[in-house]
């Protein structure tokens, strides 16, 4: 069996052995689309990342059997095409769950808590010359009592609902798949969340019904106060719209880890606010940690093991 990585250098220095262990396994760190349709010609199993599976990559393995995600999202796998060609598709679906969340939380907490302001603060030499022991011009306020809205009640809002309860905060969320499927908080619609929530935060996949879900109508009805936090995936939340909204003041700050192109280009009008203290920004980082890459490695195997074992 002949197994062909196309993006490697996404798992980092994660171990691949137990991949390795299953057949002939060829790592190239990126591939461009050219690179790719040439190097997957003889493979059995593909493993991509962010690879486009369309009918030229198909067409350039005949011997494929199986693509193997990397990761959670297949919005760059032609599902349908894959069927069709007796591709299967497998990803891995709960690997980052606590990771995600963890890094969801990080961003809450340093927008509700001015964690980058506090710093610059005391570094800068502004406390040391403060004529009081405390930053009294610019307090924090406190998490407990206000709602969390939670967009996407999967696996990772539900762990970061949860979180937000211990903070002693009212839980609501949307469902972006329009089934209340999750019975432990109110399931309200996506006006009611964005004009109650104190924090909002993004747990959904990108697809027909959330590309460009929140975009500056949304931002408008949000509390002046509230904050927004995007961990999902880059188009639901519209980077220029949120930019606008951002420099207008209609929500008090926002972070992200996920946008449109990857990785975020100088020009994005997020590299320019006029109050660029009001936004906080991460590479995409929330899945990569050192556990969430080690489960991902392991699932990924027991995918081509699943498939393989099924097929004989």
């Amino acid at each position: 069996m002949k197994i062909v990585f196309l993006d490697a250098i996404s798992m980092g220095d994660a171990s691949l052995a137990e991949i390795a262990a299953l057949g002939e396994l060829v790592c190239y760190p990126s591939s461009t689309p050219e690179e790719a349709r040439e190097r997957v010609r003889e493979a059995d199993v593909a493993i991509l990342n962010k690879i486009i599976v369309d009918q030229a990559f198909l067409d350039a393995a005949p011997k494929l059997k199986l693509i193997c995600e990397s990761g959670t999202g297949i919005n760059n796998i032609d599902v349908k095409l894959c069927d069709q060609r007796n591709v299967a598709v497998r990803n891995v679906a709960a690997y980052s769950t606590d990771s995600v969340a963890q890094i969801a939380w990080m961003h809450i907490l340093n927008l509700s808590g001015r964690a980058f302001h506090y710093r610059e603060f005391v570094q800068s030499g502004a406390y040391s010359k403060n004529p009081v022991h405390v930053d009294y011009a610019h307090p924090f306020t406190e998490l407990a009592g206000k709602t969390l809205g939670v967009v996407g009640m999967g696996a990772i809002g539900q762990k970061v609902a949860s979180i937000g309860r211990a903070f002693g905060m009212e839980v609501i969320y949307y469902s972006t798949s329009g089934t209340a499927h999750c019975k432990e908080y109110p399931c309200v619609s996506l006006e009611e969340l964005l004009k109650r929530s104190d924090v909002i935060t993004i747990h959904a996949p990108y697809n027909e019904r959330t590309a460009g879900l929140i975009g500056y109508e949304q931002y408008k009805q949000m509390k002046r106060t509230a904050y927004l936090v995007n961990t999902g995936r880059g188009g639901i939340a519209v980077e220029e719209d949120l930019a606008r909204a951002l420099n207008e003041g209609l929500l008090a700050g926002a972070a992200l880890d996920v946008y449109v192109k990857e990785p975020l280009p100088m020009s994005s009008p997020l590299m320019h606010l006029c109050y660029p203290e009001r936004l906080i920004l991460s590479p995409h980082i929330a899945w990569y940690s050192q556990e969430a890459r080690a489960r991902l490695a392991h699932e990924m195997a027991q995918n081509i093991v699943d498939f393989y074992s099924a097929t004989t």
